[in-house]
């Protein structure tokens, strides 16, 4: 068992310090583009006056430097080879995100936007796993070229995690002669829409609320009629592009669903699997970086005239924290490494509880590790001088979105009970014997192992 990172991902990891220090800090360095990242990072990334989007300023310097990134061969990394990527692998992503997380706020990765030098994209691999041949040739050109932009419209005012519950519609429906989609409801926090040019809508086109089966995932053009942006809601870390659509009798032609029809929720399981993962590493690398970031501050500053770093008040705390950060590195990159072992409607069967670990204790680990960097470094800790109150209101969004850590919770109780997963078959006479009794009948259980206990 070799724990080792392999050696063709640190010898990359060398590859983009290296670019970062040549090119894209001095991109930062530029123009007072600081600015965007020290204590007036909010203001000036916000345009309070257009609905609190992002200052168009901010937009065309993340746009400049993924640029520079891509001339460079960074930012298609996980892209698939046949799509223009190197085929970047779980594994490598995941160290990749903890590694750039780790360095701190900076132009070559900007959690608060998704932006980042070595793009994560999942809906490329989406487009390629879902899309048909016809949709592939209609949508790839302009795809891998940046001229299409997709928000994803799975949430709901009145339904979030319950996804299963949705109100939004798709019926089908002709228009001058031509079979189609009718498309009604309304989606939440549907990421990017003042700059896409399609969305994902996922609608319910046949069965009853709660089933997990007749729900379809379809591509809306941004600017068909009937789709209007409600509203952007303001949130805790700001600037927004997080707003409220409203679908109205919008018409797609017939061949506008991706993947199957009624079998839409594997696509968004795809997605979450790859974010979630990701999103976790990310949260690790932040939160190793408040740790880091705390230690240092602690061996140098010197109230009553010794280290601050001499009390176990400040040491233990932060003993705890590195602690677990230890130990979710590992999980993440085993599972990181499974995934790439299997396709992604295994890893649903088999590790997706690992994975909602992962993601749920990271994205919790780095609001903690944030809150004790303030805590260690003080009054100018509380600041927005330190970017420590930055990474807090920023992650503790992905406590919430995604599927919140008490649903992540629920789906590693399932696989741990035997509900869902590989124990599944180990308490099948029992979940039989609940399932008949949720109906009024009875059914006598029978032991596992046709024992008695």
């Amino acid at each position: 068992m070799d724990f080792d990172i392999p050696k063709d991902i640190q010898d990359y990891l060398g590859e983009l310090d290296r670019f970062i220090d040549d090119v894209i800090t001095p991109l930062q360095r530029a123009d007072d583009n600081d600015r965007f990242f020290d204590h007036r990072r909010e203001h000036a990334r916000t345009d309070w006056d257009n609905n609190g989007l992002p200052r168009k300023e901010w937009e065309q310097l993340l746009a400049k430097s993924r640029k520079l990134a891509d001339e460079a061969g960074h930012l298609r990394y996980a892209w698939p080879k046949e799509m223009g990527g190197k085929g970047g692998s779980q594994l490598a992503m995941a160290i990749i995100r903890e590694h750039l997380a780790a360095k701190g706020l900076g132009l070559f990765n900007d959690l608060q936007t998704e932006h980042s030098i070595v793009g994560n994209n999942p809906f490329i691999l989406m487009f390629k796993e879902f899309a048909t041949n016809e949709q592939y040739d209609r949508y790839a050109d302009k795809l891998l070229n940046g001229g299409m932009r997709t928000g994803f419209g799975l949430t709901e005012p009145n339904h979030g995690s319950d996804a299963t519950w949705m109100e939004t519609r798709g019926v089908r429906h002709e228009k001058d002669g031509k079979p189609g989609w009718l498309i009604n409801g309304e989606k939440m926090w549907t990421t990017g829409m003042h700059v896409a040019t399609h969305v994902m809508c996922f609608a319910r086109t046949s069965g009853k609320d709660g089933d997990a089966t007749g729900i379809t995932c379809f591509i809306v053009p941004a600017d068909s009629p009937g789709l209007k942006i409600e509203e952007y809601l303001w949130t805790f870390n700001m600037p927004t592009d997080h707003p409220r659509i409203s679908f109205t009798d919008v018409w797609i032609p017939e061949d506008s669903y991706w993947g199957q029809i009624d079998r839409g929720l594997g696509i968004g399981q795809s997605f979450v699997h790859q974010n979630r993962i990701r999103q976790a590493a990310s949260s690790l690398g932040a939160a190793q970086y408040c740790i880091d970031e705390s230690v240092k501050y602690a061996r140098n500053r010197k109230p009553f005239g010794k280290p601050l770093s001499d009390n176990q008040a400040i040491q233990f705390p932060l003993v705890e924290l590195q602690t677990q950060c230890e130990m979710l590195r590992l999980l993440i990159r085993k599972t990181a490494w499974q995934m790439d072992h299997m396709e992604h409607k295994e890893i649903e069967r088999t590790i997706s509880d690992k994975v909602s670990m992962c993601n749920y204790w990271g994205n919790r680990l780095v609001c903690e590790a944030a809150d004790r960097a303030m805590q260690v470094h003080g009054g100018i800790g509380y600041s927005r001088h330190k970017p420590f109150e930055h990474i807090y209101r920023h992650h503790r969004r992905y406590r919430i979105t995604e599927g919140s850590e008490e649903i992540q919770m629920r789906k590693v109780a399932a696989y741990l009970f035997g509900y869902l997963g590989p124990k599944r078959e180990q308490f099948r006479e029992l979940n039989e014997a609940e399932k008949a009794a949720k109906k009024g009948e009875y059914v006598q259980p029978v032991p596992a192992h046709g024992g008695v206990r």
